[in-house]
């Protein structure tokens, strides 16, 4: 499906692309003269980190360079993201960007020592979305019967996440402001204690990543009611996605996203040749089947693309963050 929405082309300021002209070289002209890093601003095992090592081993391939991944976490994923941001942008940086520091973090953190202009979009790798599950002790099987139930119990529920300001909280957020429910939010150390806590009914609901959340369900202790993409999951075929069940939830759309940036300065040949390879990298049958396996749906396209998509998400999360009045240091 294609990612560029009209909300994004006008969203002003935008993430910009190279003005250098195609004609200057073309997509293929640009080679590596020396090893790639991919930073992923996040520690290892998670999506960031699969992303960027199922990447890694294709781009040294194609290129015939080293191709090497560093963790750089800290900070919410600014850490990693300034230094891509710092670096020289010739193509051998790439940042395994994700929807905290490059779309969340620009308006949930007061003061961050980068802007979204300082990065380029390459092309996206994989998208996902959350579930929303509650405990079996909740009398709600649909979503909107959770609605129903939050309604005659105005700030008596609690749901969890992995942290304040982490894409589970703010899609929890999003649900009651357009919901209209009250609900107390308990943060975690991470999606793992999270679940745990829901599992043991001391929470009673929770937006959890689908790929950490899909076992829990599987296994029936906890009831799922929806995910939070506009379009349902290959892996729960049956569960509806949220905006199917309400009005109200009509423009619901969250996915956890991950995806290449580059230093602003990058020369357009140097991002249409990582851009080209990746779209090779998204037609292999390794790639198609790790997104499969993991709920994933490809984020592949062009750079203008993956550049509509990330101004839409930056600007749809600075108007759920302000409506909360949410606002963070950097920590």
């Amino acid at each position: 499906m294609p990612l560029a929405t009209r909300r994004a082309a006008l969203a002003l300021p935008l993430l910009a692309l190279p003005l250098v002209a195609r004609a200057q070289g073309g997509s293929s002209s640009w080679r590596p003269s020396q090893a790639i890093r991919i930073v992923v601003p996040a520690a290892p095992g998670g999506t960031a980190d699969i992303s960027a090592r199922l990447l890694a081993p294709f781009l040294q391939a194609h290129y015939g360079q080293n191709c090497v991944v560093e963790n750089r976490s800290g900070a919410g994923g600014v850490i990693g993201t300034q230094e891509v941001v710092r670096a020289a942008p010739d193509g051998h940086t790439l940042l395994l960007g994700n929807i905290g520091p490059q779309a969340i973090g620009l308006s949930l953190y007061r003061s961050l020592p980068y802007r979204r202009e300082d990065l380029t979009p390459v092309c996206g790798t994989v998208r996902g979305p959350n579930v929303l599950v509650v405990h079996p002790s909740v009398p709600a099987t649909t979503l909107p019967e959770l609605v129903a139930h939050l309604k005659k119990n105005p700030g008596r529920l609690s749901f969890g996440s992995p942290g304040v300001g982490q894409s589970p909280h703010l899609t929890g957020v999003w649900f009651c402001q357009a919901t209209g429910t009250e609900a107390v939010h308990v943060p975690f150390r991470g999606a793992g204690p999270a679940a745990l806590e829901l599992v043991a009914g001391n929470i009673q609901f929770m937006w959890d990543n689908l790929t950490s959340g899909i076992s829990q369900i599987r296994a029936g202790r906890v009831r799922a009611l929806a995910v939070s993409s506009a379009d349902r999951n290959h892996q729960l075929p049956d569960l509806p996605a949220a905006r199917e069940t309400l009005p109200e939830l009509a423009k619901f759309d969250v996915n956890t996203w991950f995806g290449i940036f580059v230093p602003a300065a990058t020369p357009r040949p140097v991002v249409d040749s990582i851009n080209a390879a990746m779209m090779q990298w998204h037609g292999t049958e390794e790639v198609k089947a790790r997104w499969r396996e993991m709920g994933g749906v490809a984020l592949a396209g062009t750079p203008e693309d993956y550049a509509a998509f990330v101004n839409a998400e930056i600007e749809k999360w600075g108007e759920v963050i302000r409506k909360e009045g949410l606002q963070l240091e950097i920590g």
